[in-house]
């Protein structure tokens, strides 16, 4: 379609091409002026009404059925054109019963309700269409039927109002043979949807607008379908959309009369006259059309179990089908995700008010009764009437005296103008016998007032909702039990640790459940070593949640006995197979030493980790012996050492960070390392890139915990090391030693506190050891560490030394003066060790 050429619809089928929207040269009769259209079109009059109220758009279709030119509509007021009287024909006028359509009503137009003149004059947020008489000047100022569609426009254009019109008498084509001639036609509106070629009507609908960008003319069709599709009722059960053709349209439903009208005769039943004089038909319409916007409206809420989302889509469906203005409110337990006390609610609950859509100028509500505001509302308002009884409240107008009623809850607000004089409706959101809230719909007073069938279909509508709501509850309190317990069970790790940074990500699954059982974990060693693990427990749920925990305590109070890895893991394997054969597991365990410079890993089936060097950034899978998964049994367990350097980084994380459907693990794991080798600000930045790298395909079923640690090492300057012979007299080198030791580290506000220290450990150690020469060792890094070394494989025991004990109070002074002290077993006998916090320079 050339979008530079106006067209009010395209040239009828097998006439020769005409102007640009005229009736085509094939047409045996002009189309207006009362005279019948042109079998294959009806012309459709375009306007469109800018912000002020005047005409920016004059379709040819417009200067036919109005008689003004286009040159002198344009910039006028659209109310001196158009149609506004809301005339009705005269009564001997037999060409059409008038219909007035609306969301709502498709009975036969009474003479109530707003003309186009309402809609030109305040902007409704809802269509209009109807039916108007109009002496047209060039016409010998004959008296024209026209019926209209009006659509309220939004956005960021001038357009503020788009007009349809067509000549009534267009589309009478009497046909003396036709026992089913139309004898109503009515303006209306319908869902888009309702129509089995709906994506083709929304493809040519554009062709009926006026002459505008791809965008603009997109934008109006948008909202013109949003708000209900133009269509021509020929009964109450008959509706031909307006369309560039609908004349076409109208021949074809005529045709499908008629082929009823023969199958009756050659039936030999009577034939029915289709109209819409009959009341239960009109009654059955209404049902219908109600059931029509009921199930539209569960199509659109519940597309997620987000609660937020959720409550939009319910505040969305309604305006401006519905009502006018649309407040939902919560109970505080609901919005929290919490349960809630069984019961009817009182007049201390609160409640919030958690979404707020109405067709009202931007802005209007939004300081009055802004969305998160929380409060309780009296024993004498409808909404607590609806709280407690679980059952709609209808206001057929709110009075100035329940206007002021209803205004006095809102300090320092006056809410008046905004309530006043319109139409209420208060519907129960519930579920399972529950009230969780309530919505207040409220329609301008020049609608149509809320009616006992409204209440009828906002109640539908709300138990519908609450359900949807209620599923978003229970959704939304699962998911924070589940997160709950998941941060209860993974560890909070520090970022510094002896000779190294870490840093952790966590991420639930998204599509098996928030709750695995992937772990990661530190444990802080002898030595200044640092023990890195992580690990996974085959599939997902509370029970493999539970499973994590037990193994995570178990690796921390194995690795805290300073096992080596391989029979760190060998015990675990064993612990899995005491509490069942129910679940497996992969797990990756390695030993950071910063002063050797080395790693120590073994593994039990889990992915490899990835080294990425220092020295030039290149990173690597490690080639370690794979090993069965934990709870296989009776399969052994290899360990390696690795030599790393100051800088390099450590990675290890679980496979739902590397698997993707349908693809080779060997992509993911390629992935991994080229993300792990790009350089980062921060460790927090690095498993950031990384995140983002392999987790580009969304819908990721299976959670996923990443360990990131920078060795850093402890440079040879910041250790000292010694060894005493087992000789009480050793004990006064070891002060003297140390003593020195901290003045050339510029530490001299430590050394009471350690030579004090050193001595009651030196002494039990040379007190306690049998063959072996004690060693000493102090480490500067982060803190001060001091280890004690010995050949006996003894613990020693804090006790309670009493006045007349003589021993006993060595560990009394350690655990007095140092942060932390601990004692551990070694392969050669015991290790003891304190820290201290270094002074502040």
């Amino acid at each position: 379609m050339d979008r530079g050429t106006e067209r009010d619809g395209p040239p009828s089928r097998g006439a020769a091409d005409g102007a640009p929207g005229e009736a085509g040269q094939g047409s045996s009769r002009p189309a207006g002026g009362g005279e019948p259209a042109d079998a294959g079109r009806v012309p459709l009059a375009v306007v469109v009404v800018d912000r002020e109220g005047l005409v920016s758009h004059w379709s040819t279709g417009a200067r036919r059925l109005f008689g003004v030119g286009k040159e002198e509509a344009i910039g006028r007021p659209a109310i001196d054109l158009l149609p506004v009287s809301g005339a009705l024909p005269e009564p001997d006028d037999d060409l059409l019963d008038g219909g007035y359509g609306g969301y709502e009503d498709y009975a036969a137009y009474d003479g109530l309700g707003p003309g186009l003149d309402s809609s030109l004059d305040r902007g409704f947020g809802y269509p209009a269409a109807g039916r108007a008489r109009l002496t047209v000047p060039d016409r010998d100022r004959a008296r024209v039927d026209v019926l209209w569609w009006a659509y309220p426009l939004v956005g960021p254009g001038t357009e503020r109002l788009l007009v349809l019109a067509a000549d009534a008498a267009a589309l009478r084509q009497d046909d003396p043979a036709d026992p089913l001639a139309v004898e109503r036609v009515a303006p209306a509106f319908a869902l888009h949807t309702d129509f089995p070629g709906a994506p083709e009507l929304a493809r040519r609908l554009p062709e009926i607008l006026p002459s505008m960008s791809v965008g603009e003319s997109a934008r109006i069709v948008a909202q013109v379908l949003e708000l209900g599709y133009p269509v021509l009722e020929f009964s109450q059960n008959d509706r031909v959309p307006v369309t560039p053709d609908w004349g076409v349209a109208l021949r074809v439903e005529r045709r499908a009369r008629r082929e009823r009208a023969a199958r009756a005769v050659a039936e030999g039943a009577p034939i029915a006259r289709e109209s819409d004089d009959d009341g239960e038909d009109l009654e059955y319409v209404a049902v219908r059309e109600r059931l029509e916007f009921l199930n539209e409206v569960s199509g659109r809420i519940g597309t997620s179990l987000d609660l937020s989302r959720t409550i939009v889509e319910v505040s969305k469906a309604v305006v401006p089908r519905f009502t006018d203005v649309a407040g939902t409110y919560l109970r505080e337990q609901v919005v929290a995700g919490e349960g809630f006390p069984d019961g009817v609610p009182d007049t201390t609950t609160m409640w919030h008010r958690v979404a707020l859509e109405h067709t009202d100028e931007p802005g209007r509500w939004d300081d009055v009764v802004p969305v998160g505001e929380a409060m309780p509302f009296p024993a004498h308002t409808p909404f607590f009437q609806c709280m407690t009884t679980g059952q709609p409240v209808l206001v057929p107008r709110i009075s100035e005296q329940m206007g002021h009623a209803i205004a006095s809850q809102f300090d320092k607000r006056d809410i008046r103008p905004l309530i006043t004089g319109r139409s209420m409706l208060v519907v129960p959101l519930k579920a399972r016998d529950v009230v969780l809230g309530f919505m207040i719909l409220l329609r301008h007073p020049e609608r149509a007032l809320f009616n006992d069938m409204d209440r009828v279909t906002g109640a539908e509508l709300a138990a519908r909702a609450g359900l949807v709501l209620d599923n978003a509850r229970m959704y939304t309190y699962q998911e924070s039990v589940a997160e709950t317990l998941q941060d209860s069970m993974l560890p909070h790790i520090p970022p510094r640790m002896a000779g190294c940074d870490i840093a952790t990500r966590y991420l639930p699954g998204t599509l098996l459940g928030r709750v695995g059982g992937d772990w990661f974990d530190s444990v802080k060693l002898p030595g200044s070593r640092t023990a890195l693990v992580v690990g996974d427990v085959m599939g997902h749920g509370l029970n493999s949640a539970a499973m994590m925990g037990q193994l995570r305590t178990a690796v921390q109070t194995m690795a805290a006995l300073d096992l080596p890895p391989a029979q760190l893991l060998r015990n675990l394997d064993d612990l899995a197979q005491r509490l069942g054969d129910t679940y497996l597991a992969t797990c990756l365990y390695a030993v950071y030493d910063p002063i050797e410079g080395e790693l120590h890993l073994a593994n039990a089936g889990h992915i490899p980790p990835v080294l990425v060097r220092a020295a030039d950034g290149r990173s690597e899978l490690l080639e370690l012996p794979t090993g069965a998964p934990i709870g296989v049994g009776g399969v052994p367990f290899e360990a390696v050492r690795v030599r790393v350097e100051p800088g390099d980084r450590l990675v290890m994380c679980t496979d739902g960070l590397v698997e993707v459907r349908g693809e080779d693990i060997g992509v993911g794991l390629a992935t991994l390392c080229e993300s792990a080798a790009h350089p980062a600000a921060s460790m927090d930045a690095a498993c950031d890139t990384i995140i983002r790298a392999l987790n580009t395909c969304g819908g990721r079923k299976d959670d996923v915990a990443l360990l990131l640690a920078r060795l850093g090492g402890i440079a040879p300057q910041d250790v000292a090391e010694w060894r005493f012979p087992l000789d009480p007299s050793e004990v006064g080198r070891a002060r003297a030693v140390v003593r020195e030791q901290l003045h050339d580290w510029g530490l001299p506000k430590l050394v009471e506190a350690v030579e004090l220290m050193v001595s009651e450990l030196v002494t039990n150690a040379v007190r306690h050891s049998r063959r072996s020469p004690v060693a000493l060792r102090l480490v500067r890094g982060d803190t001060l560490l001091c280890e004690v070394e010995d050949d006996d494989h003894d613990l020693p025991t804090l006790l309670s030394a009493g006045p007349g004990d003589e021993s006993g109070r060595g560990l009394r002074v350690v655990s007095t003066l140092a942060r932390e002290w601990g004692a551990s077993r070694t392969g050669a006998g015991k290790s003891v060790w304190f820290e201290l916090t270094l002074p502040r320079r």
